[in-house]
């Protein structure tokens, strides 16, 4: 009767346990372990061990699909579950294990070393009578691990020593996995000592860093974890232990410097990964005295290697990353029974359990970006460029005190003709990727110019999924250091020195697609500032274009017009800017789409090749074609054009209507964008045959005559749209606001002119008097109306798109 009443309440128990501990993570991995093992019988469960050791573990899904822990292979195991049991000639674990006072159930879960020294101790009588415990039972391997001096004083002294330190392990009160939340501090049996219980979403329970390794053996009078380790006193906090540990006098100064190490004194749940005299003293000369000097360095050096978690070593079965003081993160893992920080074994000695968290002492320092120099945030794949700008002496003029951006190329953008190349001009090309100012990756915007320290300008391009700095765009990776920001690069930045008409009449491939370009009266739209995106046809795309098909072509302008303007988009878009595979479609000036995307790094147009794209110019980007560009659903009317089309495109099925045209692309879609800081524009218009555009800046007034048959015969404005922003002006930033008009102007006559006047003042009158004078038989204009009040009050500058 004894028995059976026994076996019922201790099914009782576990069977209550079960449902309460539906939220406990290692009764949620424990019961992925029953899962796991359900082929193997009822309350069995699954574990995995590494190889070579003794540790098991219920495992997590990660470990388990990966057949390993800490990167070791691991075996897998099949056990009872905890409170289970075998029976002869049945599967799995279908009986209840014993249940009994906490003394005996020592014995059941083979914790014989506890057993034995709890007999000896004389505190086999407490635990065998009435109460309510928790016992933290080291395992046997845990007592034969523990250090020997502590061990034989221990057993020589078992009344008072023993008897304490197995009271150390005891709770008064029962505490199943399931009520040991994470952060807890518990009370033991012994001189209100305290026992920190972290509770790990792996499943796994530690105990002042100490394992349970067989949670939740219900005992009469309480409950049985077995732990992998024997618990000692924990008293001091992480400040006590630096203030003391000699071993680690240079983090103790440099905690001191930075007015951290009080921080350490304080409640908290902290790991500390301590950097050993040893670790300081492999730093490059010069780098630890320049980040100590540094309060902001130092402080950022010492809050790096401080988490605001506690983490065991014990619980520590795979990488994760964590969070630090300073901001940053690091990633903590393991590789056997060695612990790791960013991938790194440097753990020497692990779980110096504190008051106020746990401390584990590294071989070496961890650096921060924030104290770095912006040189030194080069990584391995930026090494070609950190070390060129140091050759060529180019870090001495990075400035600790100054502020900074590097556009580092990886290594592989420096080819070995480039390696090669005389020092100044290499020098030159360097100074590219250095700029004047700190910027981040969110500061940048589309259209953004960046000065460098050799004095040019890089335009920024933003794209849906790059950013792009002239020619080359951006890889993963910006960071940002102490006195600047450093941001990769797939290539070399050249930045752009001639315009696009200037890049085609300088290279002979496209003489005949600037010929006509010049015929449709197009060359005037390549030369001005703006940004365009232009796809070039080679000469080879008109192999077989006679001198008679090229005048037909040259006759009927609205058609040349309508086919070069199909290779012209508004907009700078560099190749390596777009999303690898994916479609992008850009609306052309002649009102077609052209459609592409890059494969394999090579630039697609309307599915044909570029043969090189990204060719910068000051007024956009050219990308090199080897066939003519034809819109699809553009129809011919002509039978002499189409046979002239077809000779050249063969790529696509030319649509013929016949007596189709095609529509007349007026030069409207070229603007001038005025922006106006301080300046009201004047447009006046004193003679049908004379119109003046009239702007006022500063100094002396300057003069050109508009001639008939060259003037602005209609101007239309647009709304004007007012922009504040904040810009970069030697270093500091300066509040900007501009209006911004657009005028559209049809135009008459084979160029542009217009009369510009430089400033306000009484002889304006007579200057342009003696002018007209001298341009008979021009009529002489009547004076220039000016603004109420008589003087110029704003200043203004042409832009174009």
């Amino acid at each position: 009767m004894k028995i059976f009443f026994l076996y019922t309440f201790s099914t009782f128990l576990l069977s209550a346990f079960e449902q309460a501990a539906a939220s406990a993570h290692y009764d949620k991995i424990l019961t992925h372990s029953r899962i796991r093992a359900r082929d193997q019988g009822p309350n069995v469960c699954a574990l995995q061990q590494i190889m070579g050791t003794k540790k098991k573990y219920f495992s997590t899904c990660r470990n388990w699909y990966q057949g390993a822990i800490c990167g070791k292979k691991a075996t897998v195991l099949y056990e009872c579950c905890p409170g289970y049991m075998k029976m002869d000639g049945t599967r799995g674990c279908p009986a209840v294990a014993p249940i009994d006072h906490v003394y005996g159930t020592l014995g059941i879960v083979g914790a014989t070393s506890t057993q034995r020294y709890s007999d000896i101790s004389k505190l086999r009588e407490e635990i065998e009578g009435r109460g309510s415990f928790t016992f933290f039972a080291p395992s046997n391997e845990a007592w034969d691990q523990l250090d020997a001096e502590i061990h034989r004083n221990l057993v020589d002294n078992v009344n008072i020593e023993l008897y304490n330190a197995l009271h150390h392990h005891m709770l008064n009160k029962r505490m199943l996995t399931k009520d040991l939340k994470d952060g807890m501090t518990l009370v033991s049996m012994y001189n209100g000592q305290k026992l920190l219980i972290n509770h790990y979403p792996n499943g796994v329970v530690t105990v002042n860093c100490a394992r349970v390794i067989h949670g939740n053996q219900i005992a009469t009078n309480g409950v049985v974890h077995v732990i992998d380790r024997v618990l000692t006193a924990v008293g001091n906090t992480i400040q006590d232990f630096i203030e003391v540990e000699d071993d680690v006098s240079s983090l103790r100064a440099a905690a001191i410097t930075s007015g951290v190490l009080d921080i350490l004194g304080k409640p908290g749940h902290f790991t500390l990964f301590a950097p050993t005299n040893e670790a300081f003293e492999k730093l490059p000369r010069g780098v630890l005295e320049r980040i100590m000097a540094d309060k902001v360095a130092s402080e950022a050096l010492v809050k790096f290697h401080i988490l605001n978690t506690l983490q065991c070593s014990e619980a520590i079965t795979g990488g994760a990353v964590y969070e630090t003081l300073e901001g940053n993160t690091v990633e903590v893992g393991c590789d056997g029974e060695s612990l790791t920080v960013n991938g790194v074994r440097m753990v020497k000695r692990k779980d110096i359990v504190t008051s106020n968290g746990v401390i584990h002492l590294i071989d070496k320092v961890l650096i921060p970006d924030s104290a770095k120099e912006v040189i030194e945030l080069g990584g391995d794949q930026q090494a070609t460029f950190r070390d060129l700008v140091v050759q060529l002496g180019l870090a001495s003029s990075l400035r600790p005190e100054g502020q900074y951006t590097l556009l580092a190329p990886l290594n592989g953008a420096f080819s070995d003709d480039t390696l090669r190349m005389d020092q100044r001009l290499l020098k030159t090309i360097l100074q590219n990727h250095i700029i004047k100012v700190k910027v981040g990756l969110n500061e940048l915007y589309n259209g953004q110019e960046l000065e460098t320290i050799g004095g040019k300008l890089l335009r920024v391009f933003v794209y849906r999924t790059a950013v792009c700095v002239e020619n080359s765009c951006m890889v993963r990776g910006s960071k940002e250091g102490r006195n600047g920001f450093i941001h990769i690069f797939r290539q070399i930045i050249s930045p752009a020195e001639k315009t696009l008409h200037e890049m085609l009449r300088n290279d002979k491939r496209f003489s005949v697609f600037l010929s006509l370009v010049k015929a449709a009266d197009l060359d005037d739209v390549l030369s001005r500032p703006g940004g365009w995106t232009l796809f070039v046809p080679t000469n080879d795309a008109f192999k077989g274009l006679t001198d008679d098909d090229k005048a037909i072509l040259i006759r009927d302008k609205n058609a040349l017009r309508n086919i070069l303007l199909y290779h012209l988009t508004r907009g700078v878009f560099i190749g390596s800017g777009f999303e690898p595979g994916v479609t992008n479609i850009l609306k052309t000036i002649q009102g077609g789409k052209l459609y592409l995307k890059t494969v394999n790094d090579t630039l697609l147009v309307n599915e044909l090749k570029s043969r090189e794209s990204d060719i910068m110019a000051t007024n956009g980007v050219i990308h090199v074609i080897d066939k003519l560009l034809y819109p699809a659903d553009l129809p011919v009317g002509s039978d002499q054009l189409l046979t002239i089309l077809k000779k050249l495109i063969k790529y696509i099925q030319i649509k013929f209507v016949r007596d189709s045209t095609f529509k007349e692309i007026p030069l409207t879609f070229y603007k001038i964008n005025i922006i106006e800081s301080n300046v009201q524009p004047i447009i006046t218009k004193e003679d049908p045959s004379i119109t003046q555009l009239t702007k006022l800046i500063e100094g002396e007034p300057e003069f050109k005559i508009v001639r008939e048959g060259e003037t602005i015969t209609k101007v239309i404005h647009g709304e004007p749209t007012i922009k504040t922003y904040t810009k970069i002006i030697d270093g500091l930033p300066v509040e900007v606001t501009e209006k911004k008009i657009t005028e559209e102007r049809i135009i008459q006559g084979p160029e542009i002119k217009y009369t510009k006047i430089t400033a306000g003042g009484p002889d304006n009158e007579e200057k342009l008097k003696k002018l007209l004078e001298e341009e008979a038989p021009v009529r002489k204009a009547q004076p220039s109306r000016r603004t109420q009040g008589g003087t110029a009050r704003r200043k203004t500058r042409l832009a174009y798109p």
